[in-house]
């Protein structure tokens, strides 16, 4: 294990010190499965933390990647997950995460949409804002860090159900080895579709679907395929809006706030995306 020079909060770990963390990647340790790769909790040095196991990556490029992911675990805000350092002595590149302990979003509006737990729309909006805070932080940065795969299962929910964005590190290497499209079915932004050139636009798309989730509690696509982004247009331009959204949240004052949230949400989801609101305007307007 050795630090990487000027950089004391970046670590460079051995292979046997990620094998013996994981129990030789054990399946008892798998805390999360993504298109993106595998994560694993692990102790180290007493410790818990969030191993991920990244796609594979050329020998030419790890280096390139090594200086990639110092600049990414200099990023330092509340809303996101920290990312400690990495093991590049395997064929996959293993990142090395601060350990979050608690629930995804994705869980957590599972969770409501089964009547198992009620989420204020307060703290809906909440953790929309938080987390449009950490991706607009990320794209401000001077060389900016776009996700990819902007969805619920990839915002983490920490004590107090504070918001943090997490599964940034691995589209360092998606961005020089992709071959097919990144992100996840529902959140994918038809922009990106076209030419498979990731943009922070198509990250505010994938948020806006975000944002719908938690004004609905309706998964991005029906039981009969149909997309959760078509309805809620169908439904702004109907004027039949509350029919969509989740009865749980919906009273008399609390539908101005709902009606705003709703506009910025349309905004998010505009196709061409080059009208599309920033998220730096999202992040400010929630």
């Amino acid at each position: 294990m050795m630090k990487v020079e000027g950089n004391a909060g970046f670590t460079l770990y051995e292979r046997e010190r990620i094998k013996i963390a994981t129990n030789n990647f054990n399946k008892a340790h798998i805390i999360g499965e993504g298109g993106q790769g595998t994560v694993y909790r692990a102790v180290i040095d007493g410790t818990t933390m969030a191993i991920k196991r990244c796609k594979e990556i050329n020998e030419s490029k790890k280096m390139d990647f090594v200086q990639e992911l110092v600049i990414l675990c200099r990023v330092n805000h509340t809303n996101i997950v920290r990312l400690l350092g990495c093991c590049l002595q395997f064929e996959a590149p293993m990142l090395v995460y601060e350990f979050v302990q608690n629930k995804t979003l994705q869980e957590l509006l599972d969770l409501q949409r089964s009547k198992r737990f009620h989420v204020t729309l307060g703290t809906r909006l909440r953790i929309a804002a938080e987390s449009a805070d950490a991706f607009a932080h990320l794209y401000s940065l001077p060389r900016p860090i776009l996700h990819g795969d902007v969805k619920p299962a990839n915002i983490l929910l920490a004590e107090g159900l504070v918001a943090k964005v997490s599964d940034f590190g691995c589209s360092t290497i998606d961005e020089k080895t992709q071959v097919v499209p990144k992100g996840t079915p529902g959140y994918i932004d038809p922009d990106y579709l076209l030419e498979y050139q990731l943009t922070a636009s198509n990250d505010v798309y994938s948020f806006g679907v975000i944002l719908l989730e938690l004004l609905t509690s309706r998964r991005p696509f029906s039981k009969e395929r149909k997309s959760l982004t078509s309805m809620f247009q169908e439904a702004m331009a109907n004027g039949t809006l509350v029919e969509l959204l989740d009865s749980d949240i919906v009273d008399e004052a609390s539908m101005r706030v709902i009606q705003q949230a709703a506009v910025l949400a349309n905004q998010c989801l505009v196709v061409p995306g080059t009208t599309r609101s920033t998220m730096m305007l999202v992040a400010t307007e929630l």
